[in-house]
């Protein structure tokens, strides 16, 4: 329970702080082409050559969306973020942990193999139980205004899905979630390898001490690279599967399905578009990792006395 509580207000730092760094993400991912071209070049060109053309980098994006925007616009969708770490990661963690517990018991205790399917069922429950959230959180993300002009509220989006498409309408985007799943394998099955290589290291090297159990900040710092390497690794692999995400989460999208709109953004844009806000995505993550890390460890800390 500690440690559920204290992953929660880590990813709720994490989430705050680095809210900016994923909606420049979220735009960079999307098919509008407000960010793509100037407005002169906006009212000459045709789709077809809008595609072809070079999209802008994060810190372009960044300065269109504080020109055009405000400062505001770059927390938009932070309230639905904030509601859905706290569900996200009891599920995921509890049934990581049940997963984990019950294939103990059919493969070999702690091998890759549990590690894998735990993960890839913990994530299958998380994003089948969440992803309405995420949806509204993408729709804010992306509902570009500028200064001045009313924003859209989650309860605006809410009743835009529901009268457009339904109950279904917010569950658009799961299937690429759910190949999203594999980057959550590769993450955990790397992190665990990692960590296993490090406890053993340290065993080793303490094999004259009594008390292998007292940890120090090199065992901390330890645990803190592991997960930005394996989450690095895994997301720079598996990325593709979050520009398809966003696309089938837009408004009146033209993308319906995971591979309707993968072999659609390949044909259209090329294969960089299915990296397109890649570099974001990784700055985001660091400094994610950090923050969540160090609070754990704090919380953990206060805890305990």
């Amino acid at each position: 329970f500690i440690n559920l509580c204290t992953f929660i207000c880590g990813g709720t730092v994490g989430a705050i702080l680095t809210c900016p760094l994923e909606v420049v993400k979220t735009r960079l991912q999307s098919s509008s082409i407000t960010f793509y071209v100037s407005e002169v070049q906006l009212s000459t060109v045709n789709g077809a050559s809008v595609a072809r053309m070079s999209p802008p980098g994060p810190l372009h994006c960044l300065k269109l969306i504080l020109e055009k925007e405000g400062p505001r616009s770059l927390f938009r969708g932070l309230g639905p973020n904030l509601v859905g770490v706290a569900p996200s990661r009891a599920i995921y963690f509890g049934a990581y942990s049940t997963a984990k517990e019950k294939l103990n018991t059919v493969f070999e205790p702690d091998s890759t193999q549990v590690h894998m399917v735990s993960a890839g069922l913990a994530g299958f429950t998380a994003i089948t139980a969440t992803n309405p959230i995420w949806l509204i959180k993408t729709r804010l993300q992306l509902d570009a205004r500028n200064r001045g002009e009313r924003r859209m509220s989650a309860f605006d989006c809410i009743r835009r899905v529901y009268q457009s498409d339904g109950i279904r309408g917010f569950y658009r985007g799961m299937s690429a979630s759910y190949a999203g799943i594999s980057e959550t394998v590769i993450h955990f099955v790397i992190y665990e390898s990692i960590k296993r290589k490090l406890l053993e290291s340290k065993a080793s090297a303490n094999m004259d001490d009594e008390d292998e159990s007292v940890k120090d900040a090199s065992d901390f710092v330890g645990m803190m690279l592991a997960a930005a390497t394996s989450k690095t690794c895994a997301t720079s692999i598996a990325y593709p599967h979050e520009v398809i995400r966003t696309r089938l989460r837009e408004e009146g999208s033209k993308y319906r399905s995971f591979f309707q709109t993968l072999s659609m953004v390949f044909r259209e844009e090329g294969y960089r578009a299915l990296y397109r806000g890649l570099t974001t995505h990784l700055v985001r993550q660091i400094p994610n990792t950090a923050i969540m890390m160090s609070t754990y460890e704090l919380v953990v800390y206060l805890l305990n006395g």
